[in-house]
């Protein structure tokens, strides 16, 4: 089975080929399959833009599609950067830039009031119509100061307070164990395999 997956982050591809590789699916990008059309995330909620990008690449492909939509949403922020974490103060503005206007814009608050989330919704559309959707989180505070060479994104700044490290201290097999987008896949994987069984039966 082939699924062409809605992203251009390398890294978001690397987890994802990480955690189905023993299924036998075979992990492409849209631009491997030849997808260079625009994409316009209008959704107001992770869920939607997850669907919105996954319908548009199967319509345009005929292949079975992938996507998620995933962001960090810092609850004493009203839930920002949120559905807009990529975006969030420019497309091209590099992490650290946001990862310093997050710990700034917290000061001194306390460990209590940093509560955090990372949010991971996934679709996958399959090109007769059919539709699975899976989303978890990822519990966390956000740190007074980035730490860790691991991981991407806002990975430095989110504190796990039960382990005494960051997201961006562990290990790849460490995160995709815990991590809001490996728990998504991990149930989107549970869908898949129900879905080729029937497909099979």
């Amino acid at each position: 089975m082939k699924i062409v997956f809605a992203t251009g982050n390398p890294d978001k591809l690397t987890e994802i080929r990480e955690i189905v590789k023993d299924l036998g699916i075979e992990v492409v990008t849209m631009k491997e399959e030849g997808f260079t059309g625009e994409i316009n995330e209008t959704g107001s909620t992770f869920m939607e833009n997850a669907l919105i990008k996954a319908r548009t690449v199967a319509k345009a492909l005929g292949e079975v599609t992938m996507s998620d939509d995933s962001g960090l949403v810092v609850d004493a922020l009203g839930g920002e950067p949120g559905i807009y974490s990529a975006r969030w103060m420019g497309e091209h503005t590099s992490y650290r830039i946001k990862n310093k206007a997050i710990i700034d814009r917290l000061g001194d608050l306390s460990a209590e009031k940093r509560t955090a989330r990372f949010v991971c919704a996934m679709a996958c559309v399959f090109p007769d119509g059919r539709e699975l959707t899976a989303e978890e989180a990822f519990e966390g505070i956000i740190g007074w100061e980035e730490r860790g060479r691991n991981g991407f994104g806002y990975d430095p700044i989110f504190y796990l307070p039960e382990r005494g490290c960051t997201s961006a201290e562990l290990s790849r097999e460490e995160k995709n164990a815990v991590s809001h987008r490996g728990k998504a896949l991990r149930k989107m994987r549970q869908l898949l395999e129900e879905e080729m069984n029937r497909e099979n039966a």
